[in-house]
């Protein structure tokens, strides 16, 4: 056995040179090149145990080198068998247990000697230390983006999303993490079975969504009961009876589960022939399920009491228009009242009762468009923005009554949704949105009153709209808004009129 003192720089620096990577692949590799260099083998390679613990194949520094030519053959009818390359195989332990043998053969000037067979064991030795190490650090990584793509999920969840917002986030969170080519939400059925309603995938989703797993299907049992599935082959496996199966791979299907509730199913399928899950991405993506369930219950018992809060403020919007609408009622018929006395018994003029008679018919229209505008309010959906142009009209005074403290008149005159056309609404709307902006400005504004005419021609007799804004405070300088509107302001001590027109 020769002295492998003359060896040992080169010893050094294979060993260091194995600890100088966190990450696992790259460590192998410098393991195999390692111990391919200090014996000068043609051909390295490290064959794990268990590849799919760690998600990897066999490492290799090159092909295998073709054995020596044989001999010229004696004259025989025998074929004479081919010599083996001799190897030699040291095996490496990580936490007393065997990860993998380090193989290597081809030796460029002979055969391995026990010099050779002692380097390469120290270096396995430093090499189960590097593993270990490169398996805490990628398991530490590894729980590190999960948990953070968890407390992701939870705050985009929480933030107001809608339910199927909500669901896609969870699928295409969970498909990135997971580094599959898919992720998927799956429900059930009415008939039992489980039906995918969300994908988010690397390409079109559009022919997966809508898939359904079958009532009977082996693996409903126990998706349905809770329990994860993990599958090593989707396309083979017989359990898996779904159209889209021949184009997936390993795949794990987790329950989304909160409080006894099944809420759907979590599926992750890869590609066929990606690498299998490992135990620690199965850990973390159940881990995930089960923190993504509890936040979609949340966002569900959250958004429950946002509609409960906007509910109870219908309520005393309703007991509020209630007194408005009796108050105006009592006054207008007070008024209708009185101007019938006084033309029974003061000879009041026709002209005075036809006046006071109209303004009462003012007042009670006035009151009848009020109590319709607000209807409308009530009915729009309490978390979905505005679609409708009343909708949008009123969402404008809406923001403007929180700048002024109290809440604008709206009015709408004629069939505005059917007549008024988009471009033409947009700019109506801009104009509308200056005018408020204005008179939030003015000071002693304590009353608004916001009209939209469909009915209005314009001067030269084309059909219009017609945008009146107007406000009670101190005087300032109405305007006119868009290229092809027509009018402006008018102002006095009565307050501020902004007017708006534009073609139909």
């Amino acid at each position: 056995m020769h002295d492998p003192v003359p060896r040992l720089p080169s010893l050094l620096e294979a060993v260091l040179s194995v600890g100088t990577d966190l990450e696992l692949r790259a460590t192998l590799q410098h393991i195999v090149d390692a111990a391919a260099e200090l014996t000068e083998a043609r051909y390295a390679a490290l064959d794990m145990t268990d590849p799919g613990r760690d998600g990897l194949t066999g490492i290799r520094t090159a092909e295998r080198p073709e054995p020596p030519e044989p001999p010229e053959p004696p004259e025989s009818t025998e074929s004479p068998e081919l010599p083996e390359l001799p190897e030699l195989v040291v095996p490496i332990h990580v936490d007393d247990e065997v990860f993998g043998d380090l193989r290597l053969a081809g030796k460029r000037d002979g055969p391995f000697t026990d010099e050779d067979e002692q380097l390469v064991r120290v270096l396995a030795t430093q090499a189960g230390i590097a593993i270990g190490n490169a398996r805490l650090y990628e398991t530490a990584r590894q729980r590190e983006r999960w948990i953070e793509g968890a407390a992701a999920v939870t705050t985009a969840l929480l933030s107001g999303e809608s339910a199927a917002d909500a669901l896609m986030t969870v699928a295409e969170r969970a498909r990135r993490l997971a580094e599959a080519s898919a992720g998927v939400i799956l429900q059930p059925t009415e008939d039992g079975g489980m039906e995918i309603v969300t994908a988010s995938t690397l390409d079109d989703p559009g022919d997966i969504v809508g898939v359904v797993i079958e009532p009977g299907s082996p693996v409903l049992e126990q998706l349905l009961g809770g329990e994860p599935v993990f599958i090593d082959d989707t396309a083979t496996d017989p359990r898996m009876t779904t159209r889209v199966r021949h184009r997936f791979g390993p795949s794990m299907m987790l329950p989304l589960q909160a409080g006894g509730r099944l809420l759907g199913t979590l599926a992750l399928p890869r590609r066929r022939g990606g690498r299998p899950y490992t135990a620690v991405e199965r850990l973390l993506a159940t881990q995930f399920a089960s923190q993504a369930a509890l936040a979609l219950v949340h966002a569900e018992a959250q958004h429950s009491r946002e509609r409960l809060a906007v509910y109870e403020d219908r309520d005393r919007i309703a007991r509020d228009l209630h007194d408005l609408v009796v108050q105006r009622l009592f006054a207008t018929g007070m008024m209708l009242e009185s101007t019938q006395r006084r033309s029974a018994g003061t000879g009041d003029t026709d002209k005075d009762v036809h006046a006071m008679l109209g303004h009462a018919v003012d007042e009670l229209q006035s009151t009848v468009q009020e109590v319709r505008t607000a209807i409308f309010a009530l009915q729009q959906p309490p978390a979905d923005a505005p679609t409708t142009f009343r909708g949008k009209v009123l969402r404008e005074a809406a923001g403007a009554g929180a700048v002024l403290g109290f809440q604008p008149s709206t009015r709408f005159i004629g069939a505005v949704e059917n007549r008024l056309a988009e471009p033409v609404a947009g700019r109506l709307l801009t104009a509308l949105r200056r005018a408020l902006t204005a008179a939030s400005r003015r000071a002693g504004v304590s009353r608004v009153e916001i009209t939209v005419d469909v009915t209005a021609p314009l001067p030269d007799g084309r059909p219009g709209v017609r945008l009146t804004v107007f406000d009670d405070g101190e005087a300032g300088n109405g305007h006119a808004e868009g290229g092809d509107s027509e009018g402006g302001g008018a102002e006095g001590g009565a307050g501020t009129t902004v007017t708006w027109q534009s073609p139909l």
